[in-house]
C-alpha cells in the first residue's frame, strides 16, 4: 500500500513539474578594457537581436580590440556621446545590417545607452556611439517629416560611465577632423581600446 501510495503521489506531482518553465538567459555582457579605464555594457538581445548580435559578432572576431574612441561631441556640459568603431577600415568591417528603431524596441536613448550611428536606414556597421546624458531625439518619432527612424540603441553601460565621462571630458582639438570631417569633435589623445570580451562567468 505504501508503494501505491509513493506512486500515485509522484503521478499526481508531474503536471505541474512541467509547467515550469526555465528562467530566460541573462543578456550578455561585454567588458571594454580601455586605456582609460574599464567599461562594462550589457547588451539587450532579447530586445533589439539584430544590432545586438552585430555588436557581439564584431566582439567575438575580436575586431574591436585597438579600435579608437574617436569623437566626442559636447552639446552642453555632460550632455552629448562619445564615438568608437572601426572607422570604415576595410579589415574590420562586417556587412551593414538591418535597422532596429526605438520604436520597435523599446530601447530608448538614455545615458549610458549604446546606439549606432548611420546613414541610411540599414547602412549601420561597426560604429558605435554612448551617449552622456538622456536624448530623446535620438529617438525613432513617427511625427517627424522625412527619416524618422532615429538610430538603434542596442545595450547600456552598466559599470564605468566615470570612465565614459572621463573620455567625454578630455580636451577636443579645435583644428583636427577625421577625413575632413568632425572638425572640433576629435580627440587631442584618443582613448583606446585595448580589448572587447565577453564576461563568461
Amino acid at each position: 500500500m505504501r508503494h501505491l501510495v509513493l506512486m500515485l503521489f509522484c503521478f499526481l506531482a508531474l503536471p505541474s513539474l512541467a509547467q515550469v518553465t526555465p528562467a530566460p538567459a541573462a543578456n550578455p555582457r561585454v567588458v571594454l578594457e580601455t586605456s582609460a579605464g574599464r567599461v562594462v555594457i550589457e547588451i539587450y538581445a532579447d530586445k533589439a537581436p539584430v544590432t545586438a548580435r552585430n555588436f557581439l559578432r564584431y566582439v567575438d572576431q575580436k575586431k574591436l580590440d585597438g579600435i579608437l574612441f574617436y569623437r566626442t561631441v559636447k552639446v552642453a556640459d555632460h550632455f552629448g556621446f562619445v564615438q568608437l568603431g572601426v572607422q570604415n577600415a576595410p579589415a574590420k568591417m562586417l556587412p551593414p545590417i538591418k535597422h532596429e528603431p526605438t520604436s520597435q524596441t523599446g530601447i530608448k536613448h538614455l545615458d549610458g545607452t549604446l546606439s549606432m550611428p548611420r546613414l541610411a536606414p540599414g547602412s549601420a556597421r561597426g560604429e558605435f556611439t554612448i551617449m552622456v546624458g538622456d536624448q530623446p531625439s535620438f529617438d525613432a518619432d513617427p511625427t517627424r517629416p522625412g527619416d524618422n527612424l532615429g538610430y538603434a540603441a542596442f545595450a547600456r553601460v552598466t559599470e564605468g560611465m566615470d570612465v565614459i565621462l572621463k573620455i567625454f571630458d578630455a580636451p577636443t582639438s579645435p583644428t583636427k577632423t577625421l577625413q575632413g570631417s568632425f572638425k572640433g569633435e576629435v580627440p587631442e589623445a584618443p582613448v583606446k581600446v585595448l580589448s572587447a570580451r565577453r564576461v563568461t562567468a
